[in-house]
This record gives structure tokens, sequence and C-alpha cells, in this order.
């Protein structure tokens, strides 16, 4: 699925706040991350960009894509906040914030 600029910087500003979420950057959340910087083709710089994004710019920007784009996100998400082997309470609190927002369920429930 092809994401715009604007669309991929909110999209990197999640995955980080998702990552960031328990206060513990784990293995697996680098590793996850190292797969869609290849994938959705972004670098380090990029992820330093989109921290200087306000969440609630983000959150605006990603509740606008539409609905196929909103699901492949949320599935994204769904996956970073596993990729550790567990589901910290915080990445779940962050995960149902931002589907409520975008407007999509959780695709694993």
């Amino acid at each position: 699925m092809e994401f715009n600029l604007a669309e991929k910087l909110g999209i990197v500003k999640m995955i980080d706040s998702v990552i960031y979420a328990d206060g513990i950057v784990h293995h697996g959340e680098i590793s996850f991350m190292g797969e869609l910087m290849k994938l959705m083709d972004f670098d380090s710089n990029f992820i330093l960009q989109s921290r200087n994004i306000d969440n609630s710019q983000s959150l605006l920007l990603l509740s606008q894509m539409s609905k196929e784009k909103k699901l492949a996100l949320a599935s994204i998400l769904e996956e970073v906040a596993l990729s550790d082997g567990f589901k910290h309470e915080k990445e779940l609190e962050l995960l149902l914030k931002i589907f409520a927002v975008i407007g999509v369920e959780s695709p694993k429930k």
C-alpha cells in the first residue's frame, strides 16, 4: 500500500509513540522498525522528523486517510506492540486511543 509523505510521517510518529509507550525500547521493536523502514522506504532521519510533529496533528492527518489505509495502519501498530513478544498495558491504552481517533477497531480482538 502506498502512503504519501505526510501520511508516512504520521504513521512513523504513531509507530514511534507505541515503541516508547512502555518506557522501554525492546530489540524486537527495533527489528520491526528496521523492516518497516525498508518496506515503507524511510530512514532514521525520517523518524527524527516525525518526532517534531505534534501527536494531535498526526492523528488528525491519519483520521483523514481512506478506510483501507486506516486498517493497514491499525494492523501495523498492533504488530509493533506485539513485536517484543507481548502487548504492554500502556501500549494497549495508546492503541485504543489511536484507533478511536482515526475511527477503526482493533484488528486483533
